[in-house]
């Protein structure tokens, strides 16, 4: 099933149907038979560094994924079973919701509930009266529930969480942690159906002091079941496992996109050397745990150094007076890029948190060696909000747009 006029490059052995065209009959009463290899679904990246992208998941690859990532959930601190009631929060058309409606099946949760719909005052009730325990979903999800009016009237205490589509900033999990909430981080693309990593324990992790559980949490992860991960250079080579070197992620695994959609030039720059190049810029730790730098497209070239946007924001969202933050490479004239950090205030802190606030809560990390100065954003801008996707992340692009004269020439 495919909008009318885009289909795949070439012929997978399979019928594609508009699905205007479906809309107008019967629902079939039983299914045919097919091909494990036949393409199930048809999707396009949410856009959020250049125009979207399509590609086709085949039936075998989606229920590869679906039992990797029932099996991954099973682990600590998560440790999903058939106690746990599942919400799934997470719309359909965000790559098939990250799997769940098929992985929490698969698990036998005692229940799994739909809200119905995106109001978070209702969400909050749902998983009070459904005695929820167990979803997932991008950031400004836990965002929205915690920042709710009425969300101090519930107890989100057995509530565990899978943030994907964005990184998790350190501010958000304490936040979260506050009300006694266990979160941690997942990381995958649209072209990867989309589970790539989940941030679970391993045996060694599990008598961690509290902290240290936390940069377990906070980091992208580790590969699930049947996923091939590497972090490399410019040439494909592995960075060292250092924890500090900074290089792409590339994968393989049963789950990938085949090709990008009408576009052979981009397909052939993603599948190199026989492995899917995401795009995405990360440090490889020893463990063979990943943590995501920047998007390759988000990160901030400055004087021809590299300046992680994701780490910056990591750092302003535990100031308290911060609920949401973005960092864009805006054009200098002398430097190249320089970073801006646009800021959504905490309720009262409107018209009271200062540039130098955030400027010299940065300096703290400076003085403790955790980020050089020159790191330190040029400008600090307040918003009332920031832009959106469609699937809920931070829209840098428009940002980019939009403050790209915010420094003087």
């Amino acid at each position: 099933m495919s909008d009318r006029g885009r289909v795949p490059g070439q012929d997978y052995g399979v019928k594609m149907i508009p699905y205007e065209d479906l809309l107008k009959h019967e629902p079939l009463r039983e299914f045919p038979e097919i091909d494990e290899r036949t393409p199930a679904t048809l999707l396009f990246t949410s856009g959020t560094t250049g125009p979207p992208k399509g590609g086709y998941h085949t039936h075998r690859g989606l229920v590869l994924h679906t039992l990797s990532t029932a099996l991954a959930v099973k682990n600590p601190p998560v440790n999903a079973s058939q106690d746990d009631v599942a919400m799934v929060l997470v719309p359909m058309y965000h790559v098939h919701a990250w799997g769940w409606p098929w992985s929490t099946m698969l698990n036998g949760h005692r229940k799994i509930v739909y809200p119905g719909r995106f109001d978070w005052g209702h969400i909050l009730r749902v998983i009070h009266e459904e005695g929820v325990t167990f979803s997932a979903g991008v950031p400004t999800i836990l965002y929205n529930l915690l920042m709710h009016p009425d969300s101090p009237k519930y107890d989100l205490s057995r509530l565990k969480f899978i943030v994907g589509g964005a990184a998790l900033p350190e501010g958000l999990l304490k936040a979260t942690q506050a009300r006694g909430m266990t979160v941690i981080s997942g990381y995958g693309l649209t072209e990867t159906a989309p589970v790539l990593t989940i941030a679970y324990l391993r045996p060694e992790h599990r008598d961690l002091p509290a902290e240290r559980r936390n940069e377990i949490y906070l980091r992208t992860g580790i590969n699930i079941p049947l996923v091939q991960l590497r972090v490399v250079d410019e040439q494909d080579r592995d960075v060292p496992r250092d924890g500090k070197t900074i290089g792409e992620i590339v994968v393989r695994s049963p789950w990938l996109f085949r090709e990008y959609i009408g576009d052979p030039e981009k397909t052939r720059n993603a599948w190199r050397n026989g492995w899917f190049h995401t795009g995405d810029a990360a440090v490889w730790y020893p463990d063979g745990y990943v943590k995501i730098a920047d998007r390759l497209k988000d990160v901030i070239k400055s004087g021809g150094e590299w300046i992680p946007s994701l780490r910056l924001e990591d750092l302003i969202s535990t100031h308290p007076g911060v609920n949401l933050v973005a960092v864009v490479g805006v054009p200098h004239e002398k430097w190249g890029e320089r970073p801006v950090a646009i800021i959504v205030p905490k309720p009262g802190y409107e018209g009271r948190l200062t540039e130098n606030d955030i400027k010299n809560h940065l300096m703290q990390f400076v003085e403790k060696g955790e980020i050089p100065k020159w790191w330190i954003p040029d400008k600090v801008i307040f918003v009332k909000e920031l832009p959106l996707t469609s699937t809920g992340k931070i829209d840098k692009k428009v940002l980019r747009d939009q403050y790209k004269d915010a420094l003087p020439k």
